[in-house]
C-alpha cells in the first residue's frame, strides 16, 4: 500500500501550467507505441461499439480514441497540452479516422452533462493533480448506465519505479497525490463513490523488449516528455545520473538472459458503470 496524501499547498495551477509545456516535449510516439495494447484493452473492456459516442480525457496522441474509432464509434479526443492536441489530430488523420480534437483539462471538461456512452482515459487522468475533481468530471460528462474506464500504473511496477527516479531529480510539489494512488483499489473505490453503481478492477500488464536494459532507459530517457523536460532543467551532471538509475531500474526489472531487454510492467484497468 502506498501513502496516501492530501493536497494543501500545492499551486494547482501552477502543475497544470508545467504538464501543459512538459507533455508538448520529446518524441511521444515511441511511449505511445508502448502504451497502445493498454489502450485497445480498455477500448475491449469498455465494450466500445459503433453508434457509441466515446471521449478520450489526456488522450496522449490517441491510443484510446483510435481505438474507438476502428470499432465505429464517434471519438472526441481532449488533452491538457496543445502540442500534444497537435500531434494526436495530424495522426489520427494520418491514419483516416474523423476524431475531433479538443484541448481540455481532466479538471473542467467543455463538455455537457450526460453527453459520452464512453469516458476512457489510458494512463492520462492520473496525472490531474485534484483525484476527486479529475473522477467527478469524468462521470459528469457519462451517460446515466455509461462507462468511466481509466488506467495506472501500479505501485512496484517497472514504470512507476522508473517514473520515481525521474521524481527524486525534479521533484514535484511535495503534496502532488502520486499517479500510482489511482492503481490502488481502495482509492479508486473511495474516488468513485457516489458516482459508480459498479466497479470492476483487473490487472494487466504491457511488455517492453529491446536491444538491452541500457538501451531501452536511454530511449525513454531521450524521448518521453518529463524526461526531456528534465533535461533542460538539470545539469548535464545530474541528467546522466538519472540516466544512469533508471538503467539500473530497467536491469532489476529485466526478464531476458542474453543481454536484450524484456520487461513486463503492469497496471490496473478500472471499467466502471455510471449510476442511472
Amino acid at each position: 500500500m502506498i501513502a496516501r496524501h492530501r493536497i494543501r499547498d500545492v499551486d494547482v495551477e501552477q502543475v497544470k501550467a508545467r504538464n501543459r509545456q512538459m507533455w508538448g516535449e520529446g518524441d511521444y510516439s515511441v511511449l505511445s507505441g508502448m502504451l497502445a495494447p493498454a489502450a485497445q484493452s480498455l477500448c475491449d473492456a469498455c465494450a466500445v461499439s459503433a453508434g457509441q459516442e466515446v471521449l478520450d480525457v489526456a488522450a496522449g496522441d490517441g491510443n484510446f480514441a483510435l481505438a474507438c474509432a476502428r470499432e465505429g464509434a464517434a471519438v472526441v479526443a481532449s488533452d491538457l497540452s496543445p502540442g500534444m492536441v497537435e500531434r494526436g489530430r495530424a495522426r489520427t488523420a494520418a491514419e483516416g479516422y474523423d476524431v475531433e480534437w479538443v484541448e481540455a483539462d481532466a479538471e473542467q471538461l467543455p463538455f455537457e452533462d450526460g453527453r459520452f456512452d464512453c469516458v476512457g482515459s489510458v494512463f492520462g487522468a492520473m496525472i490531474a493533480p485534484r483525484p476527486e475533481v479529475a473522477a467527478r468530471e469524468l462521470f459528469r460528462v457519462a451517460k446515466p448506465g455509461g462507462t468511466v474506464g481509466m488506467t495506472a500504473w501500479l505501485p512496484g511496477s517497472f514504470t512507476s519505479e522508473y517514473i520515481a527516479v525521474g521524481r527524486r531529480y525534479n521533484p514535484p510539489p511535495p503534496d502532488l497525490p502520486a499517479t500510482e494512488e489511482w492503481a490502488v483499489e481502495e482509492t479508486v473505490r473511495e474516488r468513485f463513490d457516489g458516482l459508480a453503481a459498479s466497479i470492476e478492477l483487473q490487472r494487466g500488464s504491457l511488455v517492453h523488449v529491446g536491444e538491452s536494459p541500457e538501451a531501452l532507459a536511454r530511449l525513454l530517457a531521450e524521448t518521453v516528455p518529463p524526461s526531456v523536460a528534465a533535461r533542460s532543467i538539470l545539469s548535464p551532471e545530474q541528467w546522466d545520473a538519472m540516466v544512469l538509475e533508471q538503467m539500473d531500474v530497467a536491469r532489476r526489472f529485466n526478464e531476458a538472459d542474453d543481454g536484450s531487454v524484456r520487461i513486463a510492467t503492469e497496471y490496473l484497468m478500472t471499467v466502471a458503470r455510471k449510476r442511472g
